[in-house]
């Protein structure tokens, strides 16, 4: 099984959202739904930006934590490396 630590923005350099889950596509989908995460609800954070994988749920939760206190340039960065216009992986998921 696949662990991933995802971050959905809701626009480019806009509100940054970071989680992990074991199923990527089902668990944006749900952001995008409004369901599971008043955050992700209320600031609009859909678009999924970024996502790494693991095959050990504890390192994928000790990378979510190490992330959640990282300055907000370092995630910028990490994900302008991967995905420089920030666009929506969400569709290349299913695709």
């Amino acid at each position: 099984m696949s662990y991933f630590v995802y971050m959905p923005a809701n626009r480019k350099h806009g509100t940054l959202y970071i989680g992990v889950t074991n199923e990527l596509a089902r668990r944006v989908w749900e952001h995008r739904e409004g369901i599971g995460s008043k955050f992700t609800k209320k600031y609009r954070v859909h678009r999924l930006v970024y996502a790494e994988p693991y095959d050990e749920i504890e390192r994928a939760i000790q990378r979510e934590r190490t992330m959640k206190e990282w300055p907000r340039a370092w995630k910028i960065r990490t994900i302008e490396r991967d995905n420089p216009e920030w666009d929506d992986l969400y569709d290349k998921l299913n695709g």
